[in-house]
């Protein structure tokens, strides 16, 4: 197991233990009888399961991410960080190949432009999986 992945499952264990604190805490509140302790207590259950939702969101994006990395790497091998242009150009000239949007994901990466670089990797998975062969 990578060290990535032990820190989401870090991650993960520590949101499950804050989850089980807050909803102890939320329910003691719910069940006050002032109607502004009750609405506290529910935003104590709101608040945290949007940011469950997020954790899923991105554990999501690394597991995809990770199996574009791979899929890449079978079949292309070791990924070479092409220059940014060149990686621009392909894009333009074939935007529906994933490839071509992972290799701009890498130079954005190594540009240390990270939104960027989320943003091409996020095309790339989107591009694999309509690409992908259905089993």
């Amino acid at each position: 197991m990578t060290r990535s992945r032990w820190a989401a499952l870090g991650m993960a264990v520590l949101l499950a233990f804050y989850l089980a604190v807050v909803v102890l805490y939320a329910v003691r509140l719910i069940t006050d009888p002032l109607p502004i302790v009750q609405a506290m207590g529910w935003a104590l259950v709101v608040l945290p399961l949007l940011g469950v939702w997020a954790l899923a969101v991105e554990l999501r994006f690394g597991f995809r991410a990770e199996a574009i990395t791979k899929r890449y790497l079978s079949e292309h091998g070791p990924a070479v960080t092409e220059e940014f242009d060149e990686a621009a150009s392909r894009v333009r000239e074939h935007p529906e190949q994933w490839t071509a949007w992972y290799l701009l994901a890498l130079a954005y990466d190594a540009e240390r432009d990270r939104r960027r670089a989320r943003w091409a990797l996020r095309e790339a998975i989107t591009r694999s999986r309509a690409q992908a062969p259905r089993l």
